[in-house]
């Protein structure tokens, strides 16, 4: 057995089995069994750690979550527009590590406090900038629902860098299509080039907050 195979179970453990796990075999094969497995105990040892499977995904979630933050400092200098750019990029690029990582962290709740610091210094930047709280926690909210949703369509199409579902080929799509020639042209917009739809749409995000809230 491996020095890893012997280490005492713990949550954090577990979440880092289920995290590999997951990219093999995807949310809907990730079972307590499954992961039992892999960490080469029975499946009854889990319980001791996670009432059920919800509960393992709000750890999976947490732990997504240290990986994404472990090292990184904020700049003070940010302005509201960059801080909430980089959440949506940062969190993006956390999802985009893990097949369904947007669906595990959809729903999901943090099981410890590991995102409190980052999330006060961005209430506290927001509100420095002219926002009042609620319309920080919106503008907040706003854009990581706009990443999270962004992300689960990405997914469905690409499950992960470089993996392409079948039955997402942009020029047979076209093809079927051509008695309807815009809705076949923008195929490529809508199941292609993420990186740049992202952008555009997180710009667009960003750009609503502050007319909404008339703040510059």
């Amino acid at each position: 057995m491996s020095p890893e195979k012997r280490a005492p179970l713990d949550r954090r453990r577990v979440a880092d089995a289920a995290l590999r796990l997951l990219n093999e075999v995807g949310l809907d094969g990730l079972t307590l069994r499954a992961i039992a497995k892999e960490l080469d105990v029975k499946a009854p040892a889990l319980y001791w750690h996670f009432k059920d499977k919800q509960a393992l995904l709000d750890e999976m979630a947490t732990e997504m979550y240290r990986r994404t933050v472990a090292g990184t400092e904020l700049d003070p200098a940010d302005t509201w527009q960059e801080r909430l750019l980089k959440a949506g990029r940062g969190l993006r690029a956390a999802l985009l590590g893990y097949r369904d990582g947007a669906k595990v962290f959809s729903g999901s709740r943090f099981t410890g406090t590991d995102h409190a610091p980052q999330l006060e210094a961005n209430l506290r930047l927001l509100t420095e900038a002219g926002f009042t709280l609620a319309q920080a926690v919106h503008a907040g909210r706003t854009v990581n629902a706009y990443t999270i949703g962004f992300v689960t369509e990405e997914q469905g199409v690409q499950p992960l860098p470089g993996e392409r579902r079948e039955g997402y080929d942009v020029g047979e799509r076209a093809r079927r299509m051509a008695e309807f020639p815009l809705a076949a042209e923008v195929g490529q917009l809508l199941f292609d080039g993420y990186d740049e739809q992202f952008e555009e749409g997180l710009a667009i995000v960003i750009a609503g907050v502050g007319a909404r809230y008339g703040i510059g």
